[in-house]
């Protein structure tokens, strides 16, 4: 992951520590105070070569960055797996809207796509919704790329231009999305969305207003804070109520009634106007999810002209944490019974109030080195410790950043946590998994150790 520095030492084999007893079921333990074994080190983003992904060739090119790390995760889809708990929050969303929304004929408004390939174009990523070229998001230092053409989506709108094309007009996608990312509790690099998008004709969004036959869904005219230019008031009003609506009864079906709820006009490239949602949860205001009215354009592009609609996504580690208490994110890829036995309930929308595992101690260690001249990015840092720490990284903290005041260099200090979930870590094996990356660091990245 560590872009355009890889590039310079393809050929340089490394050290990596393999991940020590306990981290998954079935690893032998690392043998103390001998050096960690040569890993898998593979020089991703060498041109020529391949990387195979759920059964399909990948050419790599200079966008090249994904990590083993990463790519173990391909496939675990954990939002499909019975009783884990972020299936139970899919399917009480899921449950909610078949019930709440039915069609003419008795059947599910809303189709669920929860088994669509993570890899996605970046047409269908970025372009198809909008965001330009040169956009900060669309940056390597925060994707995961298989080449220039194809990355794992880091979001599950990738897939609303090709349904809305399909001519679909009210569906749910679920899935895992990839992002590169800081490292603490609350942020790991793949993480589970979910996506809901209506459109309404303009029989249906002014279906039973007085006078509805009268008004119109377009105009043109000029855009403001509170609309598009293509859109009516009155249309872009219901539209607006329609999906406040349909999300405060959601969040009261998720966490019950009496619920505090307030909006806060936010941005994104592909609605207007946007909106994040908070709740009131125990005494504090938790942003929950982001939505908006769907840019015309896009919803044009798309084949559906004649149609306004809105859009929402939400992230299912969000919700699961907060419902269930669920205090690390790491969590969620345990395989320990201790956690996951927590979740198998009879009915999905039962409470369910996670048992804390016993806290095991922390080992802390920290490390310094000047920063090469270009091309540095705290995210290859961030996504070097997960690629050797595994799991038993719990947070790396940016403690400290130092200008030489000769050579202007630039000397940043990380504070890496390291904790095992399910045992005590000791400082001697730490220490190999800490000098794998110290060496790392160095000959990935082009920085110079202080160490």
């Amino acid at each position: 992951m560590v872009c355009s520095a890889l590039r310079r030492v393809a050929h340089v084999r490394v050290y990596l520590v393999r991940k020590a007893s306990g981290v998954s079921r079935g690893h032998q333990h690392q043998a103390l105070g001998s050096r960690p074994a040569a890993s898998e080190f593979a020089a991703r983003g060498a041109p020529g070569s391949v990387v195979e992904l759920l059964g399909k060739p990948y050419p790599q090119d200079d966008y090249s960055n994904l990590s083993q790390k990463v790519l173990s995760r391909v496939g675990r889809n954990l939002h499909n797996q019975q009783h884990h708990p972020l299936w139970l929050i899919k399917e009480r969303v899921k449950e909610h809207f078949y019930k709440q929304y039915v069609g003419r004929f008795g059947t599910p408004l809303f189709s669920v796509y929860d088994d669509l390939s993570p890899v996605v174009t970046t047409w269908q990523n970025f372009d198809s919704l909008l965001i330009p070229a040169g956009h900060p998001s669309r940056k390597k230092g925060d994707n995961y790329y298989l080449n220039r053409t194809h990355m794992l989506r880091a979001h599950t709108s990738a897939h609303q231009w090709d349904l809305l094309h399909a001519g679909l007009d009210a569906f749910l996608v679920v899935g895992d999305v990839y992002r590169r990312d800081q490292i603490d509790s609350q942020h790991y690099p793949v993480f589970h969305q979910l996506e809901a998008v209506r459109l309404f004709s303009k029989h249906e969004l002014f279906a039973g207003i007085k006078d509805g036959e009268s008004l119109q869904l377009f105009e043109q005219s000029s855009r403001s804070a509170h609309k598009q230019e293509t859109h009516t008031m009155e249309a872009m009003k219901l539209v607006e109520f329609d999906l406040k609506q349909t999300l405060t009864r959601l969040v009261t079906h998720l966490f019950g009634d009496g619920l505090d709820i307030r909006w806060v006009d936010c941005y994104f490239p592909f609605t207007h106007p946007s909106f994040e949602m908070e709740i009131n949860f125990h005494g504090e205001w938790l942003e929950v999810l982001g939505c908006g009215v769907m840019e015309q354009q896009l919803v044009n592009s798309a084949g559906a002209q004649d149609r306004v609609g809105w859009a929402f996504g939400l992230g299912l580690e969000r919700l699961a944490m907060i419902l269930y208490d669920i205090p690390d994110i790491r969590l969620f890829w345990s395989e320990d019974e201790r956690f996951l036995k927590q979740f198998l309930v009879s009915d999905i929308n039962q409470k369910v109030k996670f048992q804390h595992l016993s806290k095991y101690p922390a080992v802390i260690n920290d490390i310094s080195f000047w920063l090469p001249s270009e091309n540095y990015s705290e995210n290859d840092f961030y996504d070097l410790v997960r690629t050797i720490g595994g799991d038993l990284v719990e947070k790396v903290d940016l403690i400290d950043k130092f200008e030489h005041p000769k050579t202007h260099r630039t000397s940043h200090c990380y504070r890496i946590t390291y904790r095992h979930m399910e045992r005590t870590l000791s400082q001697s094996e730490v220490r190999h998994i800490h000098q794998a990356v110290q060496e790392a660091a160095v000959q990935l990245l082009g920085v110079e150790g202080r160490f």
